[in-house]
């Protein structure tokens, strides 16, 4: 029986990967600039003095980080094999892209 062909499926699925790191990729920016704008301290709580303006640029850079890795892995996969991806890989996935969701939405809540 001759292997499968995967014909250009893996080259569309590693594109789709690296396009969602550009978007994650930009809601960071508007985060880290929001943060920037405001200044150090301007999301602080009256009873604490905490930043969570920073708390939230540190969770955006945080999962874009962990994406950034899970993006080369499954493009290093896909060169070698048509194997379907790690459940581990595709939680951490999944993980990033909901907390940098998270830390967007508190951002725009915190910044205005």
């Amino acid at each position: 029986m001759p292997a499968r062909d995967p014909g250009l499926q893996p080259e569309r699925t590693t594109l789709a990967w690296g396009r969602t790191l550009l978007a994650l990729l930009v809601a960071d920016l508007f985060i880290w600039r929001t943060w920037a704008l405001n200044g150090s301290g301007a999301g602080e709580s009256p009873a604490g003095g905490f930043d969570f303006l920073g708390l939230c640029s540190a969770a955006a850079a945080g999962s874009t980080v962990v994406l950034f890795i899970c993006v080369r892995l499954r493009a290093r996969q896909l060169r070698g094999s048509t194997a379907p991806a790690p459940a581990a890989l595709m939680l951490a996935a999944t993980a990033a892209v909901v907390a940098l969701a998270g830390s967007t939405v508190a951002a725009i809540a915190l910044g205005g």
